[in-house]
């Protein structure tokens, strides 16, 4: 046991942070006797678990409390929700620690591990090029499901847990066990029989699925936590079998791989019991998968838009678009035209990938530029050349996996290839930019958080070979835009403001960023080289990224990441099912609540009574302002006029001077910013400008703002009302008692996403 430092039971959420208690009570909180864990809880359990995977000295573990007790540096928001726990102490369970993960599309095992990690919780990364794909079997038999029995029929005490397959001739049965294990043992089951060459017929093959064992909606989920929700699992088999019986005869297309995951994927999200992200990668050749969105919303004869219900399943994951040559200016363009249109088709520059991923070889950017020309100019098989010539030999084995680290998690800041990687999280908003010693201690404590997880030995063998051959993890920040403007003033953002110029006073700022950017990157490598060589551990070749920190950012009230803030002030709208007990303490505690977009009437209108029957999900609304909000001329500045050019040139100071791995990126846009946009990514690519890939999004202007979005800019004056109006409703000064008031120890949510990227928040975008 850890022990508990004194006044840590007292320790409150930071004033600059609103929306600390509703997001903390919903999203990491677990049922403790009953009770919601307070902060003091999930920190010493948190800490417990981090203790017990080995070898952390006395020193390093109160270096963790007090650094995550004063919110400066926290482990994974994943190991926030689960560590310490005694499921994740299993090794089957140990993936349940991670958000980020990457799977090679290989085989049949690729789309079942991927279920498994979703279930988990994890983010899962797909890597769908041919020469992954191509390795799959052809589908040989036509499925044919003919009965799927209700859910819930078998009383609790005869339930099995194991999924049970039996085959009498073209005659099918699977029986569904109640566990992680049972659902994905029969979706794996489905995808063996498409291409079963013992049962190859004339006639289809004849399935029930037995549902019986499976437990109903609103029972306890033992030991991850959260209740159970299978309102989508009956839909599975049909769905999958389709799919598979539009392949018959032939393999799967790289489409088709996406649906079959996208598919487990919505069975696993069904009622907001489970979240899940993705991260879908295809060639950049692969022009089915390019337009697998196109067109995705459909307008019927009476006007109202609809989404082909065969592709609504794709909207599971992010869509990247792989190039492992350096593109033209005008494929360069297309594709952030395609984003800016739809969000998807993201621009990955693979080659600086799997340079980044080769820095224990490419120890010099000479050394780095000379393999991503090899790679750009001859292909593959001269860079594996290249390699063995250089720094060879290198086993067969390793070479494979060195040439794919490219591979990424669901919002992009991981590299790798079949990894699972830890994050942690320094959040620079609550550490001063004089405080040298408090900067580098917030460093060292994020670097050990992430780097004990690399004692974990994982029971499934790719996962665990791609750990012993390329160890990583990724130590990340958040609110660094706060840290500067606390450094530097409002004259940094009126420098913002005129797009980040390369002039003399602007080279300045670039060097004060980038000094500051590389001495904590230089503290996480000395911190986990040091642990790894105590421990004999093999040491990360790249141990630094940039999360979209979305969700752990309103624990202390940081801009997320490395980006700007929507606006000094706004509305902060956070999202709740109906009636959740820790939305009715929000209204206690002031905060006002009106049903979310999805609520609408007859007409389509949003509905405006939250206590509506209609009435299904509730935003609670948090009037926020940044910490620097009051800072004499930071008013001045409109943040949303920042460029796309400068957003993008503060990314790549991040990038260059701070990340091993990449960076986690949302760039917003304006049309009219396409082809600059594009012209700078090219030129970072064509430069060895340290390009990977970044996200796109079209920026709304005010005049064409969807309503309720989870950020709406506020003047001062109504950031001064609404504030007032929270104090005078307020019923109880303390978050927690008023929780106490509503709670029936029962959470509905199951940790927190497997992507937090405000990205994420938007409305998708409808033709």
């Amino acid at each position: 046991m850890v022990p508990a430092s004194t006044g840590a039971n007292q320790r409150k959420f930071p004033d600059t942070a609103p929306a600390a208690y509703p997001v903390f009570f919903r999203t990491y909180s677990r049922t403790l006797h009953r009770q919601r864990e307070t902060w003091a809880d999930v920190t010493n359990r948190s800490l417990e678990g981090l203790a017990r995977l080995e070898q952390l000295r006395p020193d390093q573990v109160e270096l963790l409390r007090q650094q995550q007790v004063q919110f400066r540096a926290l482990p994974a928001g994943r190991w926030l929700w689960i560590g310490g726990t005694s499921w994740v102490g299993r090794p089957e369970n140990f993936s349940g620690a991670y958000n980020c993960t990457s799977t090679n599309l290989v085989d049949w095992e690729a789309f079942a591990l991927m279920m498994d990690l979703a279930m988990m919780g994890c983010g899962t990364g797909a890597v769908i090029e041919p020469r992954h794909i191509q390795q799959l079997p052809p589908i040989l038999n036509h499925l044919q499901v003919v009965r799927v029995t209700p859910i819930g029929q078998c009383p609790p005490q005869d339930r099995q847990g194991v999924t049970t397959l039996r085959i009498q001739g073209s005659q099918v049965s699977i029986t569904v066990g109640d566990s992680r294990q049972g659902w994905v043992e029969a979706y794996r089951s489905l995808l063996r029989l498409a291409s079963d060459e013992t049962l190859t017929a004339a006639m289809p093959l004849q399935i029930t699925v037995d549902l019986s064992h499976v437990r109903p909606v609103g029972e306890p989920l033992k030991g991850f936590g959260g209740v159970a929700n299978p309102i989508k699992l009956q839909d599975l088999f049909a769905r999958v079998a389709a799919i598979l019986n539009g392949a018959l005869g032939r393999q799967l297309n790289s489409v088709e791989c996406c649906l079959l995951i996208d598919e487990a994927a919505v069975t696993i999200v069904a009622g907001n019991i489970r979240r899940s992200a993705g991260m879908r990668q295809f060639a950049a050749q692969d022009t089915l998968a390019a337009g697998a969105k196109d067109n995705l919303w459909q307008q019927g004869p009476d006007g109202s838009w609809r989404i082909d219900p065969e592709r609504d399943a794709l909207r599971m994951a992010n869509h990247t678009r792989v190039f492992h040559t350096r593109p033209s200016l005008e494929a360069i363009e297309d594709a952030v035209r395609r984003q800016y249109h739809s969000g998807e088709g993201a621009i990955q520059f693979a080659p600086e990938a799997i340079a980044r991923a080769n820095a224990d070889l490419l120890t010099t950017a000479e050394l780095r530029q000379e393999f991503v020309d090899v790679y750009c100019d001859q292909g593959r098989q001269e860079a594996d050349n290249w390699l063995q010539l250089n720094h060879g030999p290198i086993p067969l084995q390793e070479m494979e996996h060195r040439l794919s680290r490219y591979g990424l998690n669901p919002c992009g800041e991981i590299i790798g290839s079949d990894f699972h990687c830890n994050l942690s999280e320094v959040h620079l908003n609550l550490i001063s930019p004089r405080d040298q010693q408090g900067q580098e201690k917030a460093f060292q404590a994020a670097a050990l958080a992430a780097a004990v997880l690399l004692n974990h030995r994982f029971v499934v063998e790719r996962y665990q070979r791609s750990r012993e051959m390329d160890p990583i993890v990724g130590v990340s920040f958040t609110g660094l835009f706060d840290f500067f403007v606390h450094a530097f003033g409002t004259p940094w953002l009126h420098w913002w403001r005129e797009g980040r110029q390369h002039h003399a006073a602007g080279c300045q700022f670039l060097d004060q960023e980038a000094e500051y950017l590389l001495r904590w990157s230089q503290v996480v490598q000395d911190t986990v080289e040091a642990y790894c060589n105590d421990h004999g551990l093999k040491v990360p070749n790249r141990c630094t990224t940039v999360q979209p920190a979305g969700t752990k950012s309103l624990l202390t009230g940081a801009s997320p990441g490395w980006h700007p803030p929507k606006s000094q002030r706004f509305i902060r709208r956070i999202t709740f099912r109906k009636n959740d007990p820790v939305a009715l303490a929000c209204m206690d505690y002031g905060y006002t609540i009106v049903p979310a977009q999805t609520d609408k009437d007859d007409q389509g209108r949003l509905l405006d009574d939250p206590f509506d029957p209609r009435c299904t999900e509730w935003l609670v609304e948090i009037p926020t302002a940044v910490s620097w909000a009051n800072l004499p001329g930071a008013d001045q500045v409109d943040l949303s006029r920042f460029s796309a050019t400068a957003q993008f040139d503060f990314y790549m100071q991040v990038q260059q001077f701070y990340v091993g791995h990449n960076t986690s990126a949302t760039i917003e846009l304006r049309e009219e910013e396409i082809r600059p946009l594009a012209q700078v990514i090219h030129q970072a690519i064509h430069t060895d400008g340290g390009y990977i890939s970044a996200a796109l999004l079209a920026r709304f202007d005010a005049n064409a703002t969807f309503p309720r979005l989870p950020f709406e800019p506020i003047s001062k004056v109504v950031y001064d009302q609404l504030n007032a109006a929270v104090l005078t409703r307020r019923r109880e000064e303390d978050f927690f008692t008023a929780l106490q008031r509503h709670d029936h120890g029962v959470p509905a949510e199951a940790g927190p996403m497997a992507c937090d990227s405000d990205k994420c928040l938007l409305p998708e975008k409808t033709p």
